[in-house]
Parts: structure tokens; sequence; C-alpha cells
């Protein structure tokens, strides 16, 4: 079996042949570090974490390095609006996203590179460039020459007028070409900067990602991961100025993108007041279920949140678990092989996931022989997919405290239904048991007696 991957470069599905199996390079393009994430923003980190999982079953050493932006305008504006240094605002959201992602399952990758680390590196990728004849100075700018390029547009399968449509560039006048973009900017006394042969300035985006690759990963890697939004122009740039700079003609072997997230069949934006916060979304759901539900669909497809999927993914949740409960597994378990099949299938999550579910079904009716092995696979495949991380007893406490339950009284009311029942008083018991429905506690009825638990949100 092998792992398959669909290559955006060349719009198919194909197999993961590693450039060294004993080292596997895999660079995603990380976070903006100027605000809270969204969830669109969490959809990348948590298939690529994935990503990072499959891969890691398979082979002996997987370096995953996933950026952080932290010299951009945007960081620009929030510091200059709060009157701060830059790295104020960056360490602050930083630390918010590792916080968040963590909450989501999401592993810290091999390797975190910061664009303000790798200055130097930048430069001399850009001398380098200059050198070369891929790009030219001019007025205090660094720009790359996209003529320059015989292959630019390649990723996203273009040509050279609708790239220049869609880059939605300023045709500044010491540009050659308007689609010819910033590999260097000046910095204004007020901005942020460093020294360079071309004055005091600061990086372009691009060419941030291309050295930071470089230096952890090298000039060839194996696979390049990122949003859908990110193939044109952001990943389209990168190839070309790390192309050119290295000589090589390859420069990631293998491109994956995520699709959109929506909300409730809508875009998120800012101006339709529909973006998800992450740090917000947390205080109200576990971030396990958050996972489910950013799992939920094919990593290539659009996703539709909403409170139903939220809602179904939390039941989903609480009947697993409520099965590790009732069915305590054995020490040691493997990952189930259809879970496994469906994972290195181009991270078929769906399919994993109804494999998940197959699996609990065939505990819940297991004797108890089988059951510590049935368990231990359940735990194990759902662990695959960064899932059922948690003691059973853990979850259900936390869930228990969401809603604020006194055990004592749901004890006590369980035991007055109960009599309730025994005197056939069945409208009282009727009664107990809306009561604690309303107040997020289900009932089981069962031979040994009635247990409960809280019911999803």
């Amino acid at each position: 079996m092998t792992i398959r991957i669909h290559n955006t470069l060349t719009r198919r599905k194909e197999e993961f042949v590693p450039l060294d199996p004993e080292r596997v390079t895999v660079y995603a393009c990380g976070p903006t570090v100027y605000n809270y994430a969204h969830i669109g923003n969490a959809r990348p980190a948590v298939i690529f974490d994935l990503l990072h999982r499959v891969l890691a079953r398979r082979y002996p050493k997987v370096i995953y390095a996933r950026n952080i932006t932290d010299v951009d305008d945007k960081i620009n504006a929030a510091a200059a609006e709060q009157g701060v240094d830059i790295d104020v605002i960056t360490q602050r959201f930083a630390a918010i996203y590792h916080e968040d992602m963590a909450a989501l399952g999401v592993a810290r990758p091999t390797v975190e590179p910061r664009a303000t680390d790798h200055i130097d590196d930048i430069i001399a990728m850009i001398e380098k460039l200059i050198g070369r004849g891929f790009a030219y100075a001019a007025e205090g700018h660094v720009l790359f020459n996209v003529e320059s390029f015989d292959d630019y547009g390649k990723l996203s399968k273009r040509d050279m007028r609708e790239l220049i449509a869609g880059a939605r560039v300023d045709v500044a006048p010491y540009k050659k070409h308007p689609g010819d973009f910033v590999l260097w900017k000046p910095s204004s006394d007020d901005q942020p900067g460093w020294d360079s042969p071309w004055g005091r300035g600061r990086p372009g985006w691009h060419i941030e990602c291309s050295a930071m690759s470089a230096k952890h990963l090298g000039e060839v890697i194996d696979i390049h991961a990122g949003g859908q939004d990110l193939v044109f122009p952001h990943h389209e740039n990168e190839i070309a100025q790390s192309r050119c700079a290295h000589g090589t003609d390859t420069f990631a072997r293998y491109w994956m993108h995520n699709g959109f997230v929506t909300v409730e069949k809508r875009k998120m934006s800012k101006s339709l007041g529909n973006t998800l916060i992450v740090h917000e979304l947390l205080k109200n759901w576990p971030g396990e279920v958050l996972r489910y539900v950013l799992l939920s669909a094919h990593y290539r497809q659009p996703l539709d949140w909403s409170e139903k999927a939220l809602e179904q993914a939390q039941a989903t949740l609480d009947r697993l678990y409520g099965l590790l409960r009732d069915h305590p597994p054995a020490d040691d378990g493997d990952a189930d092989d259809a879970v496994i099949a469906a994972l290195e299938d181009d991270l078929n999550t769906p399919t994993a996931l109804a494999e998940v579910n197959r699996l609990a079904r065939k505990l819940a009716s297991a004797g108890d022989e089988a059951s510590p092995r049935l368990a231990a696979s359940l735990r194990a495949s759902a662990g695959l997919l960064g899932l059922l991380q948690e003691a059973p007893a853990a979850w259900f406490a936390s869930r228990q405290a969401e809603v604020d339950v006194d055990e004592s009284e749901v004890e006590e009311l369980i035991r007055q239904r109960n009599q309730a029942r025994a005197d056939r008083d069945f409208a009282t018991a009727d009664r107990i048991r809306d009561e604690l429905s309303e107040r997020g506690i289900v009932l089981k009825d069962g031979p040994e007696g009635t247990t409960w638990e809280v019911a999803t949100q």
C-alpha cells in the first residue's frame, strides 16, 4: 500500500515517492500573526497536521516546517494603531495561535521559522536573483521580473494576462512589467526595517517562504501545502523565485491545497459579520468537536460550517467516548487497516471517519472477550485522526462542567423518578426526565438501572 496525493501542479492523484525516504520534507504556509485565527485559518493547520501524522507512520524522519509571518503590512498597521512595536503584536498572537491550535489537537511542526529571524537569508536569496538576471532594483525596491521565467503560471494554469488581472497589482512606474512582484521594499522611519544593499527596508511576503523553506528543508522539497487561495500569487511566485535562485527544475515535487470554509453556505467575510474566530468557538465547544467538523469534508472540497454540524460532531464524540468508557481498551492497539487506507488515499477523511464509526458499531455489539481489542483499535484509529485523545472520564467531566451539573442533585432526581415509576406515577417520572433533559442531562434505562450523561449542546 502506498500514499497517494492529489498534486495541484499536475491536477491528478499521484503515488507519493519522496526524494529521500530517510528525510521527507513538507512545508506549509502558516499564520500571519496580527489577529486571532478564524476557522478558515484552522483548516490547513488541522489538515496538514494530519498529513504529518500519516507520513510519519511510513517514514522514519519527516521534517514538517510551518512558518510564522511576523513582518507584514497588516502587522505594521496593528502595531501603529496600538502604539507598540511589532514584536508586541506578533508575540501575543503567535502565543494565542499556538494555544488555539493545540486545543484542536494540532501538534507543533518539526520546525517553525519566523520571517524576522531569516532576514539575512532573504537578502542573500534576493542578491542571487539579481545576479542571475531574474530580479532588478528600482527606487529602493527589488522586483522579480516575471517575463524572465518561462514557466511562470504553470501551477495556477493561467496565462500572463489572467495572472496580471488576478494579482490586482498596482502598476508602479518603476516596474518593467505590470506582473513583476516585490522582493524587497523600502521602510519609512516609523516602519520596521533592516539594512540591505538597497537601503533600509523589509522583505516582500513571497520571498520569506522561499528563503525559510530553503534554509530548513533544502532547495527542492517533497510537499508544499497551503490554502487554495495561495495558489496565486503566493505559491506561483514562490516557485519562480526559488527555482531561479537555485537553478533547479523543481521547487516542490507535490503541491497540496485545501478548499475554503463557508458559514451556512456563505463565504466568510468581515462585511457579512460571519467570520468565526477559533478563540471564541473554543469557549463553547471542545477543541475535538471543531477538529471533527474540519475533518468531516475532504480537504480539497469546500467545507460548510454550521451549528448543526457542530452538534452532530459533539453527539458522535460523546457516543465514541461513551463506548470507550463502557468498553475499556486493551493497553496496545493498532489503527484499523481501512482507516489507514482511507487516509493514505489523499487524506480521505470522510471515509476514514465512516470507518471509525463502523468500528464503533462493531464494538457496541462485541462480546466481552473481543471488546478490549476492538476498543484499542477504535482508540488508535481515531487517534491517527487526532480524535479520542482524552480519557473518557475527563471528556465527560468537562462536558458536565459545561452545563454546570450538580451530580448529587441529578442522582436524587433519578431516585425520585425511579420511585415514581415503581409507584406507576408515570406523569411524575416523565416530568423529571423532561426537566433533566432541559438541563442537558440524558437518562439511559438499562437492566442494571438508570445511568446518565451530558447531552450535546
